[in-house]
């Protein structure tokens, strides 16, 4: 039992070991108490850097600020079907701008682009402000204010006019005019797709010498309450489309859009821009 040495005995090298210790342990102590690690770091940081990098900051918000309010004209002309819809037009007066465009043709007035697209006049004043036109647009005004005068109206012309005025076959011209008597009248220039045997190069001719001045005053037929016997009236539409419009109409109950007529079985879609010109769902119309 004497043998047995006790935990509490220590050598002399680990006596120092504790001492040491015992020393650090306190050091660090002060050091963490006494001494102010914060003011240290805020020292370190440049202020005039800081005071640099704010301003930076709020001159690029004042100057998103800015540009959210900011208007950009644009050319009409060019208006696509996401912007169109963005600006407040319907599908039918994008449509109307799209297909007069595809005749190269040009709209070069707020007025002329009213014309086109059948948009309301509160629509137009609100567009109208931020239409931007090339310098010669407003030349080419000036000039069909004048020359507009000297070409003939094609809702007037006889099949001998337009032979005469376009080149055209007789055969062809008469097409046309026969084509015209028909509709009542031309309501847009696209018509012409509808004539037989007309390619663009002859539409072409024809709206480069002949205009538009007499509008046919039409009633449009509400497709919601038409019958069969209504709707095969129309030029574009045979007793046996109006049969499956009425269909369709039953399976839907009811039209909600006039685009819903491209679901019609065997409908013609290339014509729906102007089939759309005889038709509403709306009843005031």
């Amino acid at each position: 039992m004497k043998n047995i040495k006790s935990h509490f005995v220590f050598t002399k090298q680990q006596r120092s070991g504790v001492f040491v210790l015992l020393l650090l342990i306190i050091v660090l102590q002060c050091v963490y108490f006494f001494v102010d690690f914060k003011a240290e770091v805020f020292n370190v940081i440049d202020q005039q850097k800081v005071v640099a990098f704010q301003k930076e900051i709020d001159s690029l918000a004042l100057v998103k600020q800015s540009e959210k309010y900011e208007i950009h004209l644009y050319n009409p002309n060019f208006i696509t079907d996401y912007k169109g819809y963005v600006l407040g037009m319907s599908i039918e007066e994008i449509d109307r701008l799209h297909s007069f465009r595809k005749l190269s043709k040009y709209v070069n007035s707020a007025k002329e682009f009213q014309y086109i697209t059948q948009i309301s006049d509160s629509l137009l004043s609100i567009m109208s402000p931020k239409f931007k036109f090339p310098d010669w647009a407003a030349k080419k005004n000036v000039f069909n204010k004048y020359s507009s005068s000297y070409q003939k109206d094609l809702n007037k012309a006889e099949a001998k006019d337009v032979h005469r005025a376009t080149d055209l076959e007789y055969k062809i011209a008469y097409r046309v005019v026969n084509f015209r008597k028909k509709l009542g009248g031309f309501l847009v220039f696209e018509q012409l797709k509808d004539v037989y045997d007309l390619s663009g190069e002859d539409i072409k001719k024809v709206t480069d010498k002949f205009v538009l001045k007499t509008i046919p005053d039409i009633k449009k037929i509400n497709i919601n309450l038409a019958g069969a016997s209504e709707l095969a009236e129309l030029v574009y539409i045979s007793e046996y489309m109006a049969a499956n419009i009425i269909d369709e109409r039953v399976l839907r109950d009811g039209y909600k859009s006039l685009d819903e007529l491209r679901y019609v079985t065997h409908f013609p879609i290339e014509k729906l821009d102007r089939i759309k010109l005889y038709l509403t769902i709306n009843e005031t119309q």
